[in-house]
């Protein structure tokens, strides 16, 4: 069965409003709660980052729990939605004059319900894409398109509360961002609601549950995985470093909204390049081609001295077409495999999900503190020749490993021909 661009979008369409949500989630509500609350902003680092572990580690059972009722999938996507919405709205609305202590527990609360219904929802709706029975040359297309909607939902939540933030003060803005979010849940829960009722899927055998030792037990999971948490690694890095890296080493800070939208769509426009790239060559020959993509910006980026305004618009144009691959690939891939174990496809998707998450956290924890015991100190001049080895090279040779094991996987577990089902 194939699938037409219209029934895409309609399954695609919720991912728009989930990654709108997940930026004014770590971006504004930190500022919001230290500034205009008064929390220290360390105890509020050290909060966030212990509720990222948390909704790491609850992935897997969320996964687990999906793939056993997968016959509520629309009723579980519905309930991760209200869940979304209304911690996003606890979180920006917090009791009049409370104390430090209440505010920080709401936070912890509010941050802990959003997550985990964002969980719920994107986990169910990657997988209901995994058992689209179409043909495997069009998985591709279901999770650009997928990945590219979210895209536009970042910079869809990169621009509106910005121009809200010029127009009204922060808490009424952020009133306004959560009116702005609630439609958009809904319009998205209604169009693919929809495309479920209408889309047959792929049902699992539930004659022949597989536990999680015997999800693991596959060597193509095995080391798909190992390439995935250690590209998503990698990828990880630049996030945390590139507000520091325009600020402090290329002294361009005023420009670092012209970065991050030339980075974004880069990725949105560069989404139909990879799906045609897929029709010639494999999808795991084509995420390397965009692996070795990455590596080439972001070698530039290491030899950049201060002021190169040109020359880092280009490292984020082409950062941001090897996104595109980045997000998309790694789901197809994944689609791919799970056609032969229907009964797992919620918790695949977990795992991935899961070592995201991870990979996010563990680069918070060790590049931070590493930048940090070379002298690095936020704001100031000094010892800030650490950011390029840390923001570009180290990110290089661990996207240059992923390189090698991508082309061993490719070759041992993909067949010669593009579309073909993988060997096992």
């Amino acid at each position: 069965m194939s699938s037409t661009l219209s029934q895409r979008l309609s399954h695609g369409l919720l991912a728009l409003p989930l990654t709108f949500a997940g930026l004014p989630i770590y971006l504004h509500a930190p500022d919001f709660y230290a500034a205009d609350l008064g929390i220290p902003l360390s105890t509020i680092g050290l909060v966030l980052l212990a509720l990222r572990m948390v909704d790491a580690v609850q992935d897997p059972l969320i996964g687990a729990l999906s793939d056993r009722y997968f016959y509520h999938r629309s009723r579980i996507v519905l309930l991760g939605a209200l869940l979304l919405a209304g911690g996003f709205w606890l979180l920006f609305h917090p009791p009049l004059k409370a104390s430090q202590f209440v505010y920080l527990s709401w936070l912890m609360l509010s941050v802990l319900i959003c997550t985990t219904g964002f969980s719920i929802a994107s986990i169910n709706l990657q997988a209901a894409g995994g058992l689209w029975p179409v043909p495997i040359e069009e998985r591709t297309s279901i999770a650009a398109t997928r990945e590219g909607l979210g895209l536009i939902g970042l910079l869809c939540a990169a621009i509106v509360p910005a121009l809200l933030f010029n127009a009204m003060p922060r808490h009424a803005a952020l009133h306004y961002v959560c009116l702005f979010l609630i439609p958009l849940l809904g319009v998205g829960l209604r169009v693919f609601a929809r495309w479920l009722n209408t889309t047959p899927l792929m049902a699992p055998h539930t004659h022949s549950a597989l536990g999680w030792r015997d999800l693991l037990a596959f060597k193509w999971i095995n080391r798909f995985l190992i390439i995935f948490a250690l590209s998503a690694f990698a990828s990880a890095i630049p996030g945390i470093l590139v507000l520091f890296y325009v600020r402090d080493y290329l002294l361009l800070e005023s420009y670092t909204g012209l970065f991050l939208l030339l980075y974004f769509l880069s990725g949105v426009l560069a989404m139909p390049l990879w799906q045609r790239v897929t029709r010639i060559l494999s999808k795991p020959m084509v995420w390397l081609l965009s692996m070795v993509l990455a590596c080439s910006v972001f070698s530039l980026a290491f030899m950049l001295p201060p002021q190169s305004l040109v020359a880092f618009s280009l490292v984020c144009v082409g950062s941001g077409m090897a996104l595109g691959a980045d997000l998309a690939l790694p789901q197809a891939i994944m689609a791919d495999h799970i056609s032969a174990q229907p009964q797992a496809a919620s918790r695949y998707f977990a795992l991935m999900a899961f070592l995201s998450k991870a990979a996010l956290a563990l680069a918070t924890g060790i590049v931070l503190p590493l930048v940090g015991w070379f002298g690095f100190q936020p704001g100031s001049s000094a010892h800030n020749d650490i950011l390029p080895f840390a923001y570009a090279l180290i990110p290089c040779c661990l996207k240059a490993v992923c390189v090698g094991l991508l082309f061993y996987y490719t070759r041992r577990y993909y067949a010669p021909q593009v579309n073909t089902a993988p060997n096992y």
